[in-house]
């Protein structure tokens, strides 16, 4: 009899901890969404120069099971991949990473969409490198250090370096 009074109050213990926790994990969680959604809303609105989008739960009531919905209007025309873009760069506003890779991640936007993500990844690089694969010009305007490959000869690479600031002071040029 002990050792079930002793393995039931283990368990209730458990049970207590378990629910606990949880409920912090929805308070974290909230907490933690909030702070994106306000920097989605934010960032879209600069990136599009206006419109409106923001996030919802799909179940507010258990945030932690629930899917999310995004909803966005930009100004004109829809651009899912912007959209996308100021969603990754509201998580990074939350939860820095000391470096990122992006792949081509401009690709589908027009050039002046592209000027304006340039313009905003350049002042995201206070609390993270980015490492930008790219071939638009208007993302390469905005780098410090560009990297090209190159084959001279058959079968042999050649990597090409580029420092934007130290080229454009020996030009004589402002940066």
């Amino acid at each position: 009899k002990a050792q079930v009074d002793d393995a039931e109050k283990s368990k209730s213990e458990l049970l207590h901890l378990i629910g606990d926790l949880t409920a912090r994990m929805r308070q974290i969680f909230s907490l933690r969404f909030d702070e994106i959604n306000g920097h989605f809303s934010r960032i879209f609105e600069e990136l599009f120069g206006g419109g409106h989008a923001c996030l919802h739960f799909t179940d507010p009531e258990d945030v932690l099971i629930s899917g999310i919905e995004i909803e966005v209007q930009p100004p004109g025309k829809i651009i899912k991949s912007l959209s996308a873009i100021a969603l990754y760069f509201a998580i990074l506003k939350v939860r820095p990473s000391p470096f990122c890779v992006l792949d081509e991640i401009e690709a589908a936007l027009d050039d002046s969409n592209v000027a304006r993500f340039a313009a905003y990844l350049r002042r995201m690089c206070d609390r993270t490198q980015f490492i930008v694969i790219t071939h638009r010009r208007g993302t390469m305007d905005g780098a410090d250090v560009l990297y090209g490959v190159t084959m001279q000869d058959e079968g042999e690479s050649k990597l090409l370096r580029l420092n934007v600031d130290e080229l454009a002071e020996k030009m004589g040029f402002a940066t």
